[in-house]
């Protein structure tokens, strides 16, 4: 499309259009003459280019034919529709603001647009075109002050469309928070210049002079002074460093140490101590066995001692034997105190298996899981187990008053009549004689030996045997009845 053809039309059209006193336009005849000059000056114009220009193709001289004929087509139309004047109200002058196009101006649906190619060839294109619907805006382009003219820039005249751009933001507002403030000074400052008339205050004035100049080699000697100070102290401090955590470790070291000494001082005692309890209170077979190979090595050592000394004459004959018979006594009286112990340990050895074998008659059953823990799980049997457990222990718990031993002996009085045996009968005739004793107002020293029958042979083995075995007891005894 010719611009410069449109931008000569709107000029033409502004010549075309003068105004009379009243404001209103020529009427229909004159601006027909108007535009037949116009059209004269035109075409004249035209031939004068054609003769200076080249000779034009003919798709281009069609296209020129095409827009005269539409451009006539749309004055014809404009002068039938030119409304009439009313009033004194004066027209618009030339084209309306932002319109972009004159007003006798037809846009062709269709345009031939020629493209030379590299090989001096022509390339006819039909490009159609869509019309605006309804007026342009103005966002941009020129417009003539004499007649209203408005020329788009090409960004107008062409689609545009959405570039998305990233969010992003200036790390100032992300990280910073901008804020004005004023500041007034509680006091205002200034400085005077002394001068004839004017008395200045000086006391509180301090004089500055001026250092010694500082060169350059000053600067050298200074910072490798700074440098060596530097390094002095860095050295000192990873000095100092490693001293203290070789002297930490040295004392981890001496009090590793002095733990163990003390660990093994600390087992020396417990084993000495253990070793003189094995002495004075022997439990085990082992411990019986040590005290007579020291008694034995003790009589030995004293034998020898006594016949070193008859041999060397110092003593006579008569009184080695008379040593030696001493020396037998002596043994005999360590043989028997070992012989108390022995039946002393006996004794406390029963207990203590006793007790541990009815702990663990009435322990829980401990069941494994799938899952490798235990679970506790009690059965009558157990129940019943803890119930003779502690029947067992009353029997032997010792300072009771009359009431509550008369009580335990009724309760085992009571178990034991559920199985009848020897047994059984044998149980419940001690408990009988017990309670007609304390009926009677006996001391508890005299029912010891009674005490001591019943409750160390006779109930732990009514205790022990198991149930099964109680009853074949029982139906043999009443077999034989």
């Amino acid at each position: 499309i010719n611009a410069e053809y449109m931008g000569r039309e709107h000029i033409v059209k502004s010549q075309m259009e003068p105004k009379g006193e009243s404001g209103a336009k020529e009427p229909p005849a004159k601006v027909e003459e108007i535009k037949k000059v116009a059209e004269e000056k035109k075409e004249s114009k035209q031939v004068e280019q054609k003769s200076e220009e080249k000779p034009k193709p003919p798709a281009e001289i069609k296209k020129e034919e095409q827009l005269e004929a539409a451009k006539v087509a749309e004055d014809g139309k404009e002068e039938k529709e030119l409304p009439p004047n009313e009033g004194n109200i004066e027209e618009e002058k030339g084209p309306p603001r932002g319109s972009g196009k004159p007003e006798d101006y037809v846009m062709p649906t269709t345009f031939e647009v020629e493209i030379h190619l590299e090989d001096n060839q022509i390339r006819i294109v039909n490009v159609e075109v869509e019309k605006a619907r309804k007026e342009k805006p103005y966002i941009g382009g020129f417009i003539n002050k004499k007649n209203g003219a408005t020329y788009f820039n090409a960004f107008a005249q062409t689609d545009q469309y959405e570039r998305p751009h990233p969010k992003m933001n200036h790390r100032e507002v992300q990280t910073y928070q901008y804020k004005t403030q004023e500041t007034l000074m509680m006091r205002e400052f200034s400085s005077q210049t002394p001068v004839p008339g004017i008395v200045i205050e000086t006391r509180g004035d301090k004089i500055m002079e001026a250092k010694p100049y500082f060169t350059s080699e000053m600067w050298m000697k200074q910072r490798e002074e700074t440098s060596l100070y530097v390094q002095r102290m860095v050295r000192g401090w990873l000095a100092r460093r490693l001293a203290v955590k070789e002297r930490k470790e040295r004392d981890a070291k001496l009090h590793e140490d002095a733990e163990k000494q003390d660990e093994l001082r600390r087992k020396d005692e417990e084993n000495h101590k253990k070793e003189i309890e094995r002495r004075m209170h022997p439990k085990t077979q082992e411990d019986f066995d040590i005290l007579r190979k020291e008694l034995d090595a003790w009589r030995d050592n004293e034998t020898k001692k006594i016949k070193d000394a008859a041999a060397a004459k110092e003593l006579s004959e008569i009184e080695m034997q008379k040593a030696l018979k001493q020396l037998l006594i002596k043994e005999t009286k360590l043989l028997q105190t070992i012989d108390r112990l022995k039946n002393s340990a006996t004794v406390i050895n029963r207990e203590e298996r006793i007790g541990i074998m009815l702990s663990a008659m009435s322990a829980a059953k401990m069941w494994k899981r799938s899952d490798g823990r235990f679970t506790e799980v009690v059965t009558p049997f157990t129940t019943r187990a803890k119930e003779l457990m502690e029947l067992y222990n009353g029997l032997k718990m010792p300072f009771l008053s009359i009431d509550e031993r008369l009580d335990i002996l009724l309760h085992v009085k009571w178990t034991v009549n559920e199985f009848d045996c020897s047994l059984t009968r044998e149980i419940v005739d001690l408990i009988d004689r017990e309670a007609d004793m304390l009926n009677r107002g006996r001391s508890e020293k005299s029912l010891e030996g009674l005490r001591k029958r019943l409750c160390n042979p006779v109930s732990y083995t009514h205790l022990t045997l198991p149930t099964s075995d109680l009853v074949q007891i029982s139906v043999v005894a009443v077999s034989l009845k």
